[in-house]
């Protein structure tokens, strides 16, 4: 049975500061007062999920129940064709330690090279969005973009592989996109209408 996501505190299970910030722009019209897991001094849960569906559930369901409150987490990535779908669920861990997108976007381009030019540069943004409420009761949401893979890198807007990913259709990379424009047709933008039309409207 679904339930409806009332206005007031959401914690949002994720200590990337981009990531919070592109979310709390999103939940800004529906009266929903976005507080970051990093604010309440809440743990990164290892993420052991075999999908992003899995890994969003889990640090929603983590952050849930530390703080008594509804939490909202995210878990998206890169799928590359020709890579197999990799970086995947692991493209955070691609950055290394020190979450440095560029090593990342450097490895992408290093395997894509090696793949030879019929590989092909197809993509795809994957999210997934999990609510979780203190007692137990989650709901999930996924949604996607299709894009080329382009280098160099363009634009310093967005995060993570932003500037290397260019939209089917558009000229531009999400890294040189205005954040209002990413945000109207990014896989979280896809994944976080679905969860408006379930859990809000």
């Amino acid at each position: 049975m679904s339930r409806r996501l009332e206005p007031g505190k959401l914690v949002i299970a994720s200590h990337n500061p981009g990531k919070v910030r592109e979310i709390a722009d999103l939940l800004g019209p529906h009266g929903i007062e976005p507080v970051s897991a990093a604010d309440l001094d809440l743990p990164e849960p290892e993420e052991t999920g075999n999908s992003f569906i899995d890994n969003a559930e889990l640090k929603a369901r983590l952050a849930a129940d530390l703080s008594g409150l509804p939490a909202l987490a995210d878990d998206s990535g890169l799928c590359v064709d020709a890579l197999d779908g990799r970086p995947g669920i692991y493209s955070a861990r691609w950055a290394g330690e020190g979450k440095d997108f560029m090593v990342a976007m450097e490895r992408v381009e290093e395997e894509l090279l090696a793949k030879g030019p019929e590989a092909g540069r197809n993509g795809q943004f994957v999210c997934a969005l999990s609510v979780c409420w203190p007692d137990g009761h989650i709901e999930s949401f996924e949604g996607r973009v299709d894009g080329l893979l382009v280098w160099p890198p363009r634009g310093e807007n967005g995060f993570g592989y932003d500037p290397m990913f260019q939209p089917i259709g558009r000229e531009m990379t999400f890294g040189q996109m205005d954040p209002v424009d990413k945000y109207a047709m990014s896989h979280r933008a896809v994944a976080f209408s679905k969860l408006v039309a379930g859990l809000i409207k």
